[in-house]
């Protein structure tokens, strides 16, 4: 059984921010849900306003799972070092239907701040 969502999303704010002095590194998250029966090959695109966009990362996200996939940890991206501090958008592509949010932790004020909103989804 196919799960719900759609296959593709967009989210075209996305900044990695400094990584903080205090207990909280500052990081960004693509949280994915895939409620079907079969697990989801997704790929990620990158893209930047000054550079090449990096394209078809892939991950794989289990059936009926979540995952918080960490953007600031290169061993969960085989490898792809997302830069901090620079401004660029993500393309989410999956072969099944899976639902997209995107989280930030912002922790270079003592205020620490958590973004927080739903991909684009696309029909």
């Amino acid at each position: 059984m196919e799960g719900e969502g759609c296959k593709t999303w967009l989210i075209p704010d996305a900044y990695m921010p400094e990584v903080g002095s205090g207990k909280y590194v500052g990081h960004e998250a693509l949280c994915m849900l895939n409620t079907g029966e079969v697990p989801a090959q997704v790929e990620l695109d990158f893209y930047f306003e000054d550079r090449p966009p990096i394209k078809g990362v892939p991950v794989t996200l289990e059936a009926e799972r979540t995952w918080h996939l960490r953007l600031d940890r290169p061993e969960q991206l085989g490898g792809v070092v997302i830069p901090r501090e620079v401004p660029y958008a993500i393309r989410v592509r999956s072969n099944v239907p899976i639902v997209v949010q995107y989280s930030r932790l912002d922790v270079t004020q003592p205020n620490m701040s958590l973004f927080t909103t739903m991909g684009w989804p696309l029909k």
